[in-house]
């Protein structure tokens, strides 16, 4: 039952997800706005897109951030962690319970770009960082490329046994997308504040969401009276 339930959540919100990938596109191009600081931002995604296909692809160095964000999440949930394992290609964690948010959390939260903003944040109540930001910018774009290239060649290379876990993987890749596109959009605001509206964007996506189940809504009500 609650599979089906899942899967029900999951069909409604297809086009949330849609129209939430669409308005990121409209996000991105804002950041043009301030053409410097978006070049160094996707300049650091575009570095370590080549690094990653042409010469490393840190497949360690992910299965390490992926246990880990699982062990983190558990922890936050109020689980126990018995043992986590890291290997070259793969790796696992024991708890003594779960739930989706725990076996999904590695696929939308960035572990490396959360550590290094941290960091970052921490350093900067103590020493002046200003200087670095653009630094800082390359580094958030070349994280945060990292855990989207590494997260889709995961899903896709492999069967994830995650993903059933979770709760079917209709449900979980939904789940992937749209939590991904909404934090994208989070750190565009974070480094974007003055040119980004999250509010006016997410009402662009409630709204095309809400307006396109009220056009298929009404043409199945239309084709049910027909045919009566």
């Amino acid at each position: 039952m609650a599979r089906l339930v899942k899967f029900f959540i999951a069909f409604v919100l297809l086009p949330t997800v849609v129209f939430a990938a669409v308005e990121l596109v409209h996000l991105f191009a804002a950041i043009f706005s301030q053409w410097k600081m978006a070049v160094l931002l996707l300049a650091g995604a575009g570095v370590y897109s080549i690094i990653h296909y042409a010469w490393y692809n840190f497949s360690r160095m992910y299965v390490f951030g992926h246990e880990m964000t699982h062990a983190l999440a558990a922890f936050l949930c109020g689980y126990r962690v018995h043992q986590i394992s890291v290997r070259k290609e793969s790796g696992f964690v024991k708890m003594d319970q779960t739930n989706a948010f725990v076996v999904l959390a590695p696929y939308f939260i960035p572990f490396y770009t959360v550590v290094f903003a941290f960091l970052y944040l921490v350093i900067g109540l103590f020493i002046d960082l200003t200087p670095y930001s653009r630094y800082m910018l390359f580094a958030i774009g070349f994280l945060t490329a990292f855990h989207l290239i590494q997260t889709f060649q995961t899903l896709w290379e492999a069967d994830q046994p995650d993903l059933k876990l979770a709760g079917g993987k209709i449900f979980s890749l939904v789940t992937i997308l749209l939590v991904n596109l909404i934090l994208l959009a989070c750190v565009l605001k974070i480094l974007f504040p003055q040119v980004i509206s999250l509010t006016q964007a997410g009402l662009h996506v409630l709204r095309g969401t809400l307006n396109l189940w009220r056009i298929i809504v009404n043409y199945i009500i239309e084709q049910i009276i027909n045919a009566v």
